[in-house]
């Protein structure tokens, strides 16, 4: 759904056991190790943050502060095989917490979504129109499993296992969804 232009490269999604030798060498105080898991997760802790926050600010807030809370935890971290998903944890709290604290949600305007590439160098303008659409289109956990398998990269599985619920949900509001924003796009 989301294609690379000719111009740019692919990126493999960086492999569990990378992650958890950063996170390792995070736990012994490598800074260094935090920048590079920094690097190899951050569009995808981005992402995740806004599609459950909806302003860009407010996730730019949850990415900083899952990094310095990956700091603080590294040495009670236990592998598990899924580092992504204790990633994926600790945004995911922070920013239910930051939705208590504003207890709303907003959209972005069009001069935010202007500036989603600038932020994301990989998102070309096709993406960004398609992530317009998905904010706008889809239920806030259909946008979610949408979000978390294109560009996040995870499986079904790993999204049933990081928002706690049945992989059938996932597999049906990720096929509706699909076909919801098929549908949007045939017609316009």
């Amino acid at each position: 759904m989301f294609g690379l232009t000719s111009t740019e490269k692919y990126t493999p999604k960086p492999s569990s056991l990378l992650l958890e030798g950063y996170i390792r060498e995070i736990a012994q105080g490598d800074t260094g190790s935090l920048a590079l898991l920094y690097q190899q997760t951050r569009h995808a802790v981005y992402g995740f943050a806004l599609s459950i926050l909806k302003n860009p600010q407010d996730a730019e807030d949850v990415l900083q502060e899952t990094y310095l809370r990956i700091h603080q935890a590294a040495c009670g971290y236990h592998s598990n095989g899924k580092p992504m998903s204790w990633i994926f944890a600790i945004t995911r709290n922070l920013s239910l917490m930051k939705l208590r604290e504003h207890s709303k949600t907003t959209d972005l305007t069009d001069q935010q979504w202007a500036q989603l590439p600038a932020k994301a160098p990989s998102v070309t303008d096709e993406d960004r129109i398609l992530l317009q659409a998905l904010m706008q289109l889809l239920t806030d956990q259909e946008r979610q499993i949408v979000m978390l398998h294109t560009m996040s990269g995870l499986k079904h599985r790993e999204i049933a296992q990081l928002l706690e619920i049945p992989l059938a949900t996932v597999l049906s509001k990720y096929h509706r969804a699909i076909k919801k924003l098929k549908k949007h796009l045939e017609e316009g």
